[in-house]
């Protein structure tokens, strides 16, 4: 089912979670400011928002995720000082953040699971299509992931979720989707969704990555969504349930992504994307991928 297709201008970042794996680095501190090279990990996710036309941003929070706010606020006391010092180079650096985007934010409350988390934008959201984006995954900015899927949604209705194949033993990590495959190389038809399976049961290897564009229908799918995996509210199962009757709210495509993904989720691959991202860096990269080579052919 084709709708008429309606400009999406809106994100939602679920920043909630507890960060438990990166303990004690977030007894004090949200996980998504923990620092990715020299900027947060949020900023990025907010910075994929706005290049691909999303400048009305919604956090969804919790307990102890000021810091989130204070980091996308102005800080005057802070520019002040830099201005007397005539450092328009890191005054840049620090108004950057503040002026990216309308910036708002909602308590979760309760920690039920990311379908609980997207429920809480609702009121925020209304009745058009919306962008939930996962702090955990970072997309690279030549890869413009988010902007592509937005032209899907815009085309064909509906929603449209990120899909990346992966090792077939690795696919319990993620949601799974079953789909068939359509005129656009990179786009499928999403048929059924699975979170989480054994490797066994699992339809296909293209993991669910975190990256949404949909349609507002998923509003009353999760109002009267069990928990589910792990005692949650699982997104995947609304989408299980538009993919299967798209009458609901439109059908579910997905997107595949073959480009450059950061996990900052895990603490080994937090390690990887900083390094990664450092070594890409004009101004950082020539000198520490010399190090970097010194450093494997000595110590390694």
């Amino acid at each position: 089912m084709t709708q008429s297709p309606s400009r999406i201008s809106k994100a939602v970042i679920p920043a909630a979670g507890l960060g438990t794996r990166f303990l004690p680095a977030t007894k004090a501190t949200p996980k998504e400011m923990l620092p990715v090279v020299d900027k947060p990990a949020i900023q990025y996710v907010v910075e994929e928002a706005v290049a691909a036309g999303l400048s009305d941003v919604l956090m969804i929070t919790g307990r102890n995720k000021r810091p989130l706010e204070d980091h996308f606020d102005r800080n005057y006391e802070l520019e002040s000082a830099l201005t007397r010092k005539g450092d328009a180079e890191r005054l840049a650096k620090v108004q950057e953040s503040s002026d990216l985007a309308t910036m708002h934010y909602v308590r979760q409350g309760d920690p039920r699971g990311l379908g609980h988390a997207v429920l809480c934008a609702a009121p925020h959201v209304g009745d058009q299509p919306f962008a939930v984006l996962l702090g955990d995954d970072l997309i690279d900015p030549r890869d413009a992931l988010l902007a592509r899927m937005v032209e899907v949604q815009e085309r064909e209705g509906g929603s449209v979720i990120a899909l990346m194949e992966v090792d077939p033993s690795q696919i319990h990590l993620y949601g799974c989707a079953a789909a068939d495959a359509t005129v656009d190389g990179d786009v499928v038809r999403v048929t059924d969704l699975v979170e989480k399976p054994d490797p066994a049961d699992a339809p296909s290897n293209l993991a669910i990555i975190g990256r949404y564009v949909l349609d507002p229908a998923v509003f009353d799918i999760l109002r009267h969504t069990e928990p589910g995996r792990g005692g949650e509210i699982q997104l995947t199962d609304a989408l299980q349930l538009l993919a299967a009757d798209e009458k609901i709210g439109g059908p579910v495509h997905g997107v595949v992504f073959k480009g450059r993904r950061y996990d900052t989720g895990d603490r080994s691959d937090y390690l990887r994307a900083i390094v990664r991202l450092a070594c890409e860096r004009e101004d950082l990269g020539p000198d520490f991928r010399t190090w970097l080579r010194k450093y494997v052919a000595e110590e390694m």
